[in-house]
């Protein structure tokens, strides 16, 4: 497959080429890998693309597209036990804070959320070897009503300003705020929504929790989002960590889980409860080298509105 340029100046990969799924990384990922055997003829430095939990969560999506075999919900090797007080007093603050954030007003199926981050993640050579990118900006245009085509402007990723053709049909699950509407607007049904639409090789706690910070980022309603706070609440191993920093440098309180040697957090702003970015920090030495306490992945929300155009800034 050859990529080639619209009249709008932005590198296009046919819509064919793209496996159908819900998960942006997951085509950007696909993206690199075809563009990598189109154009290289040797070995070039590539993305282990994102955390381990976030390729987790992307598993579906490829095995729809028989890319992959798919593996079976694993299990926790000790049992998680429930939310502390303080943890489950801590979302309901969030929660309450989202459900009062206003409704985005006129909005149309033709417009698009963006939302610029700052972000670093683990990325493999072509040696074969662990390393951390450097701390970069990162943006995205993505379609309110899913069907539109998005865009994404990573450099250090090889994106620049990518077009991402829309995976359709939708599926349950997809990340468009038309789709998003259409979640359970209460905790209980939002928490079994969550373990029936998570996937991936993990356990389905955690996979209900990566889901979570999945959704976290961007645009969400305010009702949906405040029954996801809540829904989190219940989910068995989540934890509270009463001081993190985002890649911006924002310290804020986080509400966390481990999994497989490192504690994934979603940082919110002490005193707004807005949620701020991720961090993803090593709890023991870990088999691709990195030593305990390295922060294996880091993010921070800088910008999130809706825009009349893919590529448009506010």
């Amino acid at each position: 497959m050859t990529s080639y340029e619209d009249s709008d100046g932005f590198a296009t990969v046919p819509e064919r080429d793209l496996p159908p799924g819900r998960h942006l990384r997951l085509k950007e990922h696909l993206l690199s890998e075809i563009r990598q055997e189109d154009t290289d003829t040797a070995p070039r430095a590539g993305r282990s693309w994102l955390r381990p939990s976030l390729v987790a969560g992307a598993v579906a999506a490829a095995v729809a597209a028989g890319l992959v075999v798919a593996q079976p919900f694993s299990e926790d090797t000790a049992q998680a036990g429930p939310p502390s007080k303080e943890t489950v007093a801590m979302l309901e603050d969030i929660a309450a804070a989202a459900g009062r954030q206003p409704a985005p007003k006129n909005l149309r199926d033709d417009q698009f959320v963006y939302i610029k981050t700052r972000e670093r993640y683990v990325e493999t050579g072509s040696d074969e070897t662990a390393r951390l990118q450097p701390l970069h900006v990162r943006e995205y245009w993505q379609s309110v009503d899913g069907k539109h085509t998005e865009v994404v402007n990573d450099r250090v990723d090889g994106f620049d300003h990518e077009r991402m053709p829309p995976d359709l049909p939708l599926v349950e699950g997809s990340q468009d705020y038309r789709s998003l509407q259409k979640m359970p607007g209460d905790p209980v049904n939002m928490r079994d929504w969550l373990y029936r639409v998570a996937s991936g090789g993990e356990s389905r706690d955690q996979n209900a929790f990566v889901l979570v910070g999945d959704l976290c980022g961007g645009l969400m309603p305010p009702k949906q989002a405040a029954a996801l706070y809540l829904a989190a609440s219940k989910i068995p191993g989540v934890e509270l960590v009463d001081d993190a920093v985002d890649a911006a440098g924002r310290r804020g309180v986080a509400i966390a889980r481990e999994n497989d040697g490192e504690r994934r957090e979603l940082i919110f702003d002490k005193k707004t409860k807005q949620f701020l970015g991720e961090r993803q920090v090593a709890v023991e030495d870990l088999p691709t080298g990195f030593k305990k306490g390295t922060v294996t992945a880091h993010t921070a929300v800088l910008e999130r509105k809706v825009v009349d155009k893919a590529g448009e800034r506010p």
